[in-house]
């Protein structure tokens, strides 16, 4: 028997204690952006440090200034290659909780899936890795490769303080790749290799009017009202009719998609009536002359994702409000830069500003009573990966054994900022090995992983290791005269 087979058969075995644990860390909240769940946040990165001992690995818990990271290593043999597992235990809030079907940190296994918050964003992805270091220490004593595991906690607001501590980690985190599940397969039983995301510009559009809510009966027709001001701006910053963005230069830097993406997205498989009817969407919608999936997943979009402004309570209160906002988002693909299409956006909110209001655009943390004015527009650039790396290989390779299928090569329509990081502060290259579905509403409520593919993913990522052994032998051997 081959050493992965052996492995293999080591997770097969514990796969009841595996989903016990994953049980586990799922039932703590940590939510990273309430402060009444700071405490629990921390409780969940001392159990991942815990869990990654009983893995065999050297482990702690180091502090940011914000919520901490687990960092956790185990040395292979002499010369092998260097792996680094990237993940986040954080979670999103679970509201509105009355449209759970179970306690989201309560987490059951219903219909073949495990239904919990975090359960497939991120922690029984992340998870995944740990376990699968852990039945390599028991089947084969060690690792084919060195092991370094980063887990973070503010993956869900935003990474405030990631990018400056892997900065001032750079000799800890030295490594040859960087492995990351934090995405989705292509289609049930069919897993995938996503090699493209999208980038992300997310900001606020505040208007104010009067300095005081007014009597619509008293003032109305004597001021400009803020909520049909910023309706009138919103409704001019897309065309109904093609879906086409009408942000200034929106399009200036897009790259067109290649023939040979256009046809492999085409042989996705992919149904439309079947789409919009698990959304409940009355039709599709998106811009003209793309697919849905190009639309979801490789072309830029503009979304408003909240809106606010008056009275918003049960009955009638005849009043002129002061202030209205709204929360608008920007997906953006290669070669758009985020910093490029706030200033683009911000220009174009002013120009179209009715002049008997203010307007004022910036990233949400600038408002609010405890808003940073100093807070500029910004975002997360889109992201192309190298799809003929050894490391990509190691990961097509490796994805087939654990799920019995060959890979697709997907974009994503979501986006990973730290992959970014990665790239620009430590030279590494990323491979994004997903191991959920795009219906296991992340995010939302009834969060659910397919329990199969947990330990499908289990499978990959042991096979991941040594197909990367593998593969840095061969280029070893290659360079030998």
């Amino acid at each position: 028997m081959d050493r992965l087979a052996h492995t293999i058969e080591v997770l097969e075995a514990s796969a009841q204690r595996r989903l016990e644990e994953l049980f586990e860390f799922l039932r703590i909240p940590s939510v990273s952006t309430l402060p009444e769940r700071r405490e629990d946040v921390r409780r969940a990165a001392w159990w991942l440090k815990d869990a990654c001992e009983r893995a065999g690995l050297a482990a702690s818990v180091l502090e940011t200034d914000g919520h901490p990271v687990v960092f956790a290593q185990r040395r292979g043999p002499e010369g092998a290659p260097t792996v680094l597992v990237y993940g986040h235990y954080d979670v999103q809030p679970a509201e509105p909780l009355d449209d759970w079907r179970s306690p989201p940190f309560e987490p059951v296994v219903r219909d073949g899936n495990i239904y919990a918050r975090g359960a497939s964003d991120d922690k029984g992805q992340a998870l995944c890795w740990i376990q699968a270091a852990g039945a390599w220490t028991r089947a084969e004593g060690g690792l084919p490769v060195t092991l370094k595991v980063l887990m973070e906690g503010e993956e869900e607001i935003g990474s405030p303080n990631l990018e400056r501590w892997i900065a001032e980690h750079r000799a800890l985190l030295q490594a040859d790749c960087v492995a990351v599940s934090d995405s989705d397969q292509a289609a049930p039983g069919l897993p995938a290799l996503t090699y493209g995301l999208r980038g992300l510009v997310y900001l606020e559009v505040r208007v104010r009017g009067a300095s005081r809510d007014l009597h619509s009966g008293a003032f109305g027709g004597g001021i400009m009202n803020p909520i049909q001001a910023l309706c009138d701006i919103l409704s001019r910053l897309k065309d109904p009719a093609s879906g086409r963005v009408l942000v200034d230069g929106f399009y200036d830097r897009v790259r067109p998609l290649a023939d040979w993406e256009r046809e492999a997205f085409r042989a996705l498989p992919h149904d439309d009536e079947k789409y919009r009817s698990e959304l409940g969407a009355p039709m599709l919608y998106g811009e003209q002359g793309y697919t849905t999936i190009e639309r979801t997943t490789a072309r830029p979009t503009l979304d408003i994702c909240g809106i606010f402004g008056g009275f918003q309570g049960p009955g009638a209160k005849t009043v002129l409000p002061s202030l209205a906002g709204a929360k608008v988002s920007m997906r953006l693909v290669p070669d758009q830069r985020a910093d490029e299409i706030a200033e683009a956006f911000v220009r174009t909110v002013r120009r179209l500003a009715p002049k008997e209001v203010e307007v004022e655009v910036g990233p949400p943390e600038r408002f609010g009573p405890a808003g940073k004015k100093d807070a500029r527009p910004g975002g997360a650039d889109p992201v192309i990966l190298e799809r003929d790396t050894p490391w990509a290989r190691a990961a097509e390779a490796a994805l087939e054994r654990g799920f019995g299928a060959k890979p697709a090569f997907i974009r994503a329509g979501g986006s990973i900022p730290v992959v970014l990081t990665f790239k620009r502060v430590l030279g590494l290259d990323c491979v994004l090995m997903g191991y959920g579905l795009k219906d296991d509403a992340a995010h939302a409520p009834n969060e659910k992983l397919c329990l199969e593919d947990y330990h499908r993913g289990c499978r990959a990522s042991a096979a991941f290791l040594v197909e990367v052994a593998a593969r840095a032998g061969r280029r070893e051997r290659a360079k030998t005269p």
